[in-house]
């Protein structure tokens, strides 16, 4: 018997119980389509996370002052306030690996304008700022080294704040009040989106450096973090190694020593973060796996009580010639056939439940063509697997025997 004609028996013996096959079927369906929609989930959360680590600048890496120990207490980091001015200007001159540096400081404040108000978070930055992020202005300009050492009362803001405050009008050129001070509004930064922690980038307010920490805070010499851009991807490690030697030796820290400051890079940063989520798509597609297992057993259960039931048409088959091998492949291509056409049947569910998801949950869902192999194939390993004990069984049955069987 050639593998067409056991095929085609094979498809005829399933034939004949079409409902205990589709439900044997819907256990590798329903496992191929859960292991495919988490896949999915897991691997838009990796693309959402590489995304708004993208968001956050070219090359970046971040500066913050260190931990410090009071009376035996480890206090957290940044509780020590070593970083100043002086240090982000060397930073700017003598490490070469560095293209761009800017201090920062943020505080939360109420905008208002008018007769509207909002609760936002107002950012002090530099003009290096916008080219460290990547950001650019939709309308308007951004801020001058000028405005900054001359602590101007102008800002640029983000696309939230500007359709509470200002609806749909132009907000170019509005005075806008932050904490009783009045602001000139001179641009409206384009919109970023969320961040990786679901923060709302666009919800911001971008002003001089100088003005926010003297006039909004009322701090002259403590800088909270330094926000600064490698020449190049290449060069990342490099101004780390740079940055660090500098700031060691400006603030005297002897060799055996910790550091008072921390230094950490994008790489870093979006390291742990896709670690985390790829742990989370491992555990997922773990879990919706056991699903397919317990297809699997399913397929084996019924190929066992198949081979019961045909016990008589083996032996028959067996007297008239067919062999061993061809029982094995017969029973063993059922089980296949069973596994393939559930995983079919599954990838179409998956896709479309991932789809569901995103969609409704509104979470963001990638499904990619190796998810659907990998599932699709396992599907088939499964039918091998389980369905292959079954065959054997039958495949050694004695003729005999089996023409007997009542």
């Amino acid at each position: 018997m050639n593998i067409a004609n056991t095929l085609r028996v094979a498809i005829r013996s399933l034939g004949r119980n079409k409902m205990r096959s589709f439900l044997t079927m819907l256990g590798i369906i329903i496992g191929v389509g859960a292991v495919i929609a988490m896949m999915a989930i897991g691997e838009g959360a990796q693309h959402n996370i590489q995304q708004s680590i993208a968001a956050l600048g070219t090359n970046v890496l971040i500066v913050f002052p260190g931990s410090m120990n009071a009376g035996g207490v480890h206090m957290g980091a940044g509780s020590r306030t070593t970083l100043t001015e002086g240090d982000a200007q060397a930073i700017a001159q003598q490490c070469p690996a560095v293209a761009y540096i800017t201090p920062l400081v943020r505080a939360g404040a109420q905008a208002v304008y008018g007769e509207r108000n909002w609760a936002t978070s107002v950012m002090g930055a530099t003009p290096p700022y916008f080219a460290i992020r990547d950001w650019n202005v939709s309308d308007g300009q951004i801020l001058t080294d000028q405005e900054n050492r001359s602590q101007a009362k102008v800002c640029l803001i983000g696309k939230t704040v500007a359709e509470n405050l200002f609806g749909d009008a132009n907000p170019i050129g509005a005075i806008i009040r932050i904490r009783k001070l009045p602001f000139r509004v001179i641009g409206i930064l384009e919109p970023k989106g969320q961040s990786a922690s679901g923060d709302d980038q666009d919800d911001i307010i971008v002003a001089p450096f100088w003005t926010v920490q003297r006039k909004i805070l009322g701090s002259t010499t403590v800088v909270r973090q330094f926000l600064v851009s490698a020449r190049s991807q290449g060069l990342i490690d490099e101004a780390q190694t740079e940055i660090t030697q500098l700031l060691r030796l400006r603030h005297r820290i002897m060799p055996m020593m910790d550091d008072d400051f921390t230094v950490r890079t994008q790489t870093e940063i979006a390291s742990a973060a896709e670690s985390t989520s790829k742990i989370m798509t491992i555990l997922l597609a773990s879990i919706a796996s056991v699903s397919l297992i317990v297809g699997g057993i399913g397929i084996m259960n019924i190929m066992l009580v198949s081979v019961t039931e045909r016990t008589r048409e083996i032996g028959i088959r067996m007297s008239v010639g067919a062999r061993s091998r061809d029982i094995l492949y017969q029973f063993l291509i059922e089980a296949i056939f069973l596994s393939l056409l559930g995983g079919i049947v599954g990838v179409l569910f998956g896709v479309t439940a991932s789809a569901l998801v995103g969609k409704f949950a509104e979470w963001p869902v990638l499904v990619s063509p190796f998810s659907i192999l990998l599932a699709f194939l396992f599907s088939a390993a499964v039918g091998i697997f389980f369905g292959f004990y079954p065959a054997r069984k039958a495949a050694l049955l004695n003729p005999i025997d089996a023409l007997r069987y009542e």
